[in-house]
């Protein structure tokens, strides 16, 4: 009877099953190998997707900015020559960027911008009776902050509730101050200005020193307390992709005139982490795939060792050399398909036992991993084909081989 597989299938397959122990064991070797490259990817992947939201959910992906005055030479004369004597730096004075509503329009009318954001920021002290803080008062509105930084998933007491007569506090400053929600605060600023607001909610960063520094009020009361009747000190940005964020400010900054700091430059250190990081799990998943190709190889190697006999009457009987080639291709294939199998079903069972086990003290999980489904289907496309090259030079080995020695032995 016909099969309806190809003859080199069929001969592969067979030494498949010959040689049981050692098909097992390097199957095994492969699952190994992608159990861990695939758990190391699913949790890196989590591990960075959750620090990246720690960061970036609390701050903007690029803030506009007037830029600082320079420092100017003071000149005097000597006779008939004039010599710059000494460099005096300008007071910096609370600047407002100029036609902000202009640069604000052109910054929606951006394609890689999707939020952006108005503020009024500067200092000023918060005091209760004989209390006294230093704080950043920061103006805002509310529907247009919320897409740059969602303070209502961070709000732990009271709303998301902005009048003019209300402010919302970080935990830290809360505890420092003795208040808790419906109290009330005095602010004075810089400029003289002073204000009794009352707290409409209490926040949390996860910084301490956010919590214990940041207050929010609406734009048009940190306007008039900061002395910026109608004008704002930043305009806050969050853009499609977030690592692009220092390419796109640069273009912001040369086309507006504007400084514009982006999250990578203000977080240089993490960002430097996060790569880091990265480099060194692909390195390691890199050096992992090769250990896998050296174990196919090796035990592809042995076997055309082994069955050279059977090689040379496969030759002997009309069998050509691009069949053997292709026997051996696809037993490489074969080991590395299976492989990639067994060793994304191993990863899936890690990965649901790190979620058990990986928790915090009250019984949250330690960083959410999501189970991608595209990455065991590029685990097993990657496991073939390094299988399938790993096979290439012992195959090419075996289609070489003279039938009348590999006979004689």
């Amino acid at each position: 009877m016909n099969s309806i597989f190809p003859f080199e299938w069929i001969v592969a397959m067979r030494f498949l099953r010959e040689g049981r122990m050692q098909s097992i064991f390097i199957i095994l070797g492969v699952a190994i190998g992608v159990g861990v490259i695939v758990f190391m990817s699913a949790l890196l992947s989590g591990m960075q997707g959750n620090l990246f939201k720690r960061v970036l959910s609390s701050q903007p992906h690029i803030t506009l900015e007037r830029p600082k005055q320079q420092a100017t030479p003071v000149l005097k004369l000597n006779g008939q020559e004039t010599i710059a004597a000494t460099i005096q730096k300008p007071s910096q004075r609370m600047n407002t960027i100029d036609q902000w509503q202009k640069v604000r329009d052109q910054m929606r009318a951006r394609s890689d911008v999707i939020a952006v954001s108005p503020s009024a920021s500067g200092p000023a002290l918060v005091v209760r009776g004989s209390a006294t803080q230093a704080i950043s008062l920061i103006g805002i509105e509310p529907d247009a902050y919320i897409k740059i930084v969602p303070l209502p998933e961070k709000m732990i007491a009271g709303s998301f509730r902005m009048t003019n007569t209300d402010m919302i506090i970080g935990m830290q400053l809360a505890e420092d101050m003795g208040v808790q929600l419906g109290d009330k605060l005095r602010v004075t600023s810089a400029a003289g200005a002073s204000l009794n607001l009352n707290i409409a909610g209490i926040f949390d960063l996860g910084s301490r020193g956010a919590n214990q520094r940041t207050v929010f009020v609406l734009l048009s009361t940190a306007q008039n307390l900061l002395g910026m009747t109608g004008g704002v000190s930043g305009i806050d940005l969050t853009v499609q992709d977030p690592y692009l964020a220092e390419a796109i400010a640069q273009l912001i900054a040369n086309a507006t005139g504007l400084t514009a700091m982006s999250w990578i430059a203000n977080n240089n250190q993490f960002f430097l982490g996060m790569r880091a990081q990265t480099y060194s799990s692909l390195l390691i998943r890199i050096f992992v795939a090769l250990s896998v190709a050296a174990g196919i190889a090796s035990v592809l190697v042995v076997s055309v060792v082994q069955r050279q006999k059977e090689i040379g009457i496969l030759r002997a009987m009309g069998g050509t050399r691009r069949q053997v080639l292709r026997i051996f291709l696809i037993q490489g294939a074969v080991v590395g398909l299976l492989g990639s199998l067994v060793g994304s079903t191993l990863a899936t069972g890690l990965l649901a036992a790190w979620r058990v086990i990986a928790k915090n003290p009250d019984g949250t999980p330690m960083f959410p991993i999501s189970m991608d489904f595209t990455l065991f289907f590029w685990s097993a496309v990657i496991a073939t084909l390094t299988g399938l090259l790993a096979a290439v030079t012992p195959a090419l080995r075996a289609s070489r081989l003279d039938p009348v020695v590999a006979i004689r032995g």
